[in-house]
């Protein structure tokens, strides 16, 4: 265990992060999976721009790499245009 107090911090603040980003990361794979799941076009480009949104604010958050979600949103796309 650690021994200063700046540890016992970080592991605090660490343990908090965490948990968020775990939460964010699953609220996007869900939308995500939603959105590949859904067969009407309509509704696939009402979900879209939202899915787009989490995807964008996990990458500014240094949750998921840039070119992850700039293949994930493009995959998405294609998936859209398929339908």
């Amino acid at each position: 265990m650690a021994d200063h107090k700046s540890a016992i911090k970080r592991i605090r603040s660490s343990r908090k992060k965490r948990l968020i980003n775990r939460f964010q990361s699953k609220t996007t794979r869900n939308a995500i999976r939603k959105l590949r799941a859904t067969t009407s076009n309509k509704e696939a480009k009402k979900q879209f721009p939202t899915v787009v949104s989490l995807i964008d604010r996990l990458a500014k958050k240094n949750i998921i790499h840039d070119n992850k979600a700039s293949n994930l949103k493009s995959k998405l796309a294609k998936h859209m245009a398929s339908l």
